[in-house]
């Protein structure tokens, strides 16, 4: 039996087919119980695709979070739609100790959302700690470029300055763009790979994504958007909780509320002792704010 035929078998049962039908109103909470090991998996998976719109995941830890996200995309390998959502960093208030591919990960997913797709996020209690910027402000920060329309290097230098992009002679993380003639390499904090943008004069002539190792290009695209550090200087202010990002009207799985409110609590006086023993703290977000 193959994972298409055993998906088939589970998907007409009755329980998932009432789970299915109990989750299409507004405010309806729902226990599975009896379920172990890759059974929470695949009965989830045959639901969501049963139920249109986002779906969070809640596992009890990252460990627990990175088995159900591996279940979760071997059982559905053509659904690109299926994220992880990770903490962005160990200590809050240790800014060099960010991890940039979370980082990375973290923007991708608020992308995602943003743009109204069905997504299935997997995360733990520590990375939903961390509060994100708003939805309208993630929109006023997101660039988007497209082939055809005029940006004279200069300006597109300021914005992406303004975005907090630093200019390097080479590109090979996110949050970096170069220029050089009419050639503009730009690492985007939503993507896995760079994009090249060349200009004929002011004018975008083509946008390709590249190895930053060797530097060859294997796609074209009509158009790119550029998302900025969302752990940066855009949460400094107006930030909200993931659950008021992804919207009340997604389907919210926890493996235990109960396990998920007590660590986030945990993770929230942590940063509360922190910051009450830094010796500057004028220049800093306050927990309230942040977490």
């Amino acid at each position: 039996m193959d994972v298409r035929e055993l998906k088939s078998s589970f998907s007409g049962s009755q329980p998932i087919n009432s789970t299915a039908i109990q989750l299409q109103k507004i405010g309806a909470k729902i226990r599975w119980k009896g379920l172990v090991g890759s059974s929470r998996s695949l009965c989830a998976s045959c639901v969501t695709e049963k139920v249109a719109g986002n779906h969070l995941f809640v596992m009890e830890d990252k460990e627990h979070a990175a088995y159900f996200l591996n279940d979760m995309q071997g059982l559905n390998p053509d659904n690109p739609n299926i994220l992880f959502y990770p903490a962005s960093y160990g200590v809050p208030y240790e800014a060099e100790k960010t991890d940039n591919s979370n980082v990375v990960s973290r923007a991708e997913v608020l992308e995602r959302i943003g743009k109204g797709k069905n997504t299935w996020v997997v995360t733990y209690p520590k990375a939903l700690f961390e509060k994100v910027p708003s939805k309208k402000t993630l929109k006023k920060s997101i660039l988007k470029i497209t082939v055809g329309e005029n940006y004279p290097i200069e300006v597109l230098r300021e914005m992406l300055i303004d975005s907090e992009f630093e200019q390097v002679d080479f590109v090979y993380e996110p949050g970096q763009f170069s220029i050089r003639g009419g050639i503009v390499d730009v690492f985007s904090y939503s993507n896995d790979h760079p994009y090249r943008i060349e200009l004929f004069g002011d004018e975008i002539e083509s946008i390709r994504t590249f190895d930053a190792s060797d530097q060859r290009s294997f796609n074209t695209h009509k158009y790119f958007t550029i998302v900025p550090n969302i752990q940066g200087d855009l949460i400094k202010e107006n930030n909200v909780s993931f659950f008021d990002f992804i919207g009340e009207n997604s389907v919210f799985w926890f493996s235990s509320i109960e396990k998920t409110k007590t660590r986030i609590e945990t993770e929230y006086d942590r940063a509360l002792k922190i910051f009450s023993g830094l010796e500057t703290q004028s220049d800093l977000a306050t927990p309230e704010n942040l977490y």
